[in-house]
């Protein structure tokens, strides 16, 4: 059985409905580590108000018992702290009508979906479509990214993240253990502290600009053996799904895996991993495939890369129309953020984890963690026995 995430929210809502299915019974769940990972959603300089705010509260209605996967689907409620200051606009049966004309959006924010949500379903105005665009559903996600994680972590499968860049600020690559451990770890999601002060000084200039800042992240991923994954149709391929999972991300406008677009510009000579005998074992002198070739790993270190676009609510709003009187007006101002890199960073984790572990579970099943996790076992020590001189 494959895992399948399905979830339900609005942004002022109550809350969030996670449905996880198809985790095995028998893997340890603790709340610690869901509320760590929540945490460093909300983390980042430049974040706003919302996040001082966010509790993010959250409660399981079945899958698991006794900190223990049952086998059956995980149901988790995710509660949004600021509902009774929204409920007479969003309620589903018991609307307050001056309340929810008050709220109404009709100048449609430019990057938004405000605009493109309202033409697909005729809605008048956008409070309907920004209510489930917005990256407060990233919290739902984060829980089931989080849950798909522990099965990662209980077969040695490590994922982690690193902000690459912001705004016109390069950062680069974690160089060592050490900076990936920082890097996960930090407030801002940096190798190297002392790239903070500049980082947090080019966010401070956008802020007082009221503007915003994009950027990039990369995500790791280590000991993923050869062989996970399918060559088989397009939409199995382990490089496609991961890059749509990425790209869901709110923001997201595109993801390299590997070397991504630099490797166009070199030879081929230069670009592929050459085997290289070391140590008795044949591996890949370089990792310019970023650790997927044919849509199967090849037991080189997965790497990806997601470039994100400056978020599109503005303190100084782009010009935009009003959709009742066609008129031209300045967009609507939305609470918002000046930067979400290092927070975005901690959901490409999260639906990294959720595109890897679905492959684990279809390529090897079980209904217990024993059985996936033996099978997990000896498929590895196959692979390494194939690399063996």
């Amino acid at each position: 059985m494959s895992i399948r995430l399905l979830s339900s929210g609005e942004s002022h809502g109550k809350g969030y409905l996670i449905i996880l299915e198809g985790l095995p019974a028998g893997l340890f769940i603790s709340k610690d580590c869901i509320e760590e990972q929540l945490s460093r959603r909300r983390r980042g300089y430049g974040r706003g108000e919302r996040m001082k705010l966010e509790r993010d509260e959250f409660e399981f209605y079945s899958g698991v018992r006794g900190k223990v996967t049952t086998g059956n689907p995980i149901g988790v409620v995710l509660h949004n702290s600021e509902w009774e200051k929204w409920m007479d606009a969003m309620d589903a049966f018991d609307l307050k009508e001056d309340e929810a004309k008050e709220r109404e959006i009709t100048k449609p924010r430019p990057g938004h979906a405000d605009a493109s949500g309202m033409a697909k379903f005729g809605f008048e105005e956008a409070r309907n479509v920004l209510e489930r665009t917005s990256a407060r559903a990233t919290a739902a996600w984060t829980i089931a990214g989080t849950l798909c994680r522990r099965l990662l972590e209980d077969l040695d499968v490590a994922v982690r993240s690193s902000v690459t860049s912001v705004g016109p600020r390069s950062i680069g690559l974690p160089r060592s253990e050490e900076e990936w451990t920082r890097a996960c770890s930090s407030d801002m999601g940096l190798p190297r502290e002392e790239d903070e002060e500049g980082i947090m000084a080019i966010i401070d200039e956008a802020r007082c600009s009221g503007d915003s800042l994009g950027g990039t992240f990369a995500i790791s991923v280590k000991n993923v053996p050869a062989g996970i994954g399918s060559y088989s149709e397009w939409d199995r391929r382990l490089d496609g799904r991961l890059a749509q999972a990425l790209m869901s991300i709110p923001s997201a406008k595109g993801v390299e895996i590997g070397g991504g677009f630099g490797l166009s510009q070199r030879p081929g000579s230069e670009v592929h991993d050459e085997f290289v005998l070391s140590s008795g074992l044949w591996t890949r002198r370089t990792n310019n495939a970023g650790g997927i070739e044919g849509g199967v790993t090849n037991g080189e270190e997965l790497t990806l890369h997601v470039a994100l676009k400056p978020i599109p609510t503005l303190k100084k709003p782009l010009r935009t129309f009003d959709v009742r009187t066609k008129r031209e007006t300045s967009a609507h101002v939305e609470r918002g953020d000046v930067c979400v890199v290092p927070a975005a960073s901690v959901v490409g984790e999260a639906m990294t984890s959720l595109v890897l572990a679905q492959a684990l579970c279809e390529q090897f099943g079980g209904d217990r963690m024993e059985d996936l996790r033996s099978r997990f076992e000896e498929h590895t020590k196959r692979t390494r026995r194939m690399f063996h001189v």
